[in-house]
């Protein structure tokens, strides 16, 4: 597992190769990155060398998972931060990739979200909203790979400078994607893979 930190500024270009990726792909605009190695994102669901419980998988298709979203902590954000954003991404899915989660509104007193955020209301209770993802439902959708090479899974925690969010529940993860890192300051990741 890879924990990286980044603090986001306007104009320039993305100092990661990942998002470096993610740009030639068309899927994010130019903005510039600097290491913020007090930003930092965790899991205990997701901890480095932890096989990802069945509970965290898709619950549909061939995949009979639970479609628990996974705890996540954070910590280090920038004191400016108006509130907070997750997502969660795989780039090796066919295609432009596959939007498993976003979450956006998170309070800026908040430091983490507990195991099945999502389906529990935890989220909605914190005055967040989520996204709907790219099994076409609200919130989070586990992974679900095809059988083969394992797929990585990028969790991204936002520390945004608004509250004031042109977003709404159920809307598609890419524009709230957009959305985020317009207002992003800083961001922190974790990778995990899954493969079946």
């Amino acid at each position: 597992m890879r924990l990286t930190g980044r603090r986001v500024s306007s104009g320039g270009q993305v100092a990661s190769a990942l998002f470096i990726a993610f740009v030639a792909a068309g899927f994010f605009g130019s903005r510039e990155a600097g290491a913020d190695p007090a930003f930092s994102v965790s899991s205990v669901d997701l901890a480095p060398g932890k096989t990802i419980g069945r509970d965290l998988l898709f619950d549909q298709s061939d995949c009979k998972g639970g479609n628990r979203s996974p705890q996540i902590s954070w910590r280090g954000a920038p004191a400016s931060t108006r509130s907070f954003a997750v997502t969660i991404f795989d780039p090796d899915a066919p295609g432009r990739g596959w939007w498993h989660w976003a979450a956006a509104g998170i309070p800026a007193g908040t430091d983490r979200l507990p195991n099945n955020a999502s389906a529990s209301g935890a989220l909605r209770k914190l005055g967040a909203i989520e996204a709907r993802n790219d099994w076409d439902t609200d919130g989070y959708g586990g992974p679900c790979p095809p059988t083969g090479k394992p797929h990585r899974y990028i969790v991204t925690v936002y520390a945004l400078n608004s509250v004031d969010l042109r977003l709404r529940q159920g809307t598609p993860a890419l524009m709230f994607e957009h959305e985020i890192r317009t207002l992003a300051i800083a961001s922190a990741q974790m990778t995990f893979t899954y493969g079946r």
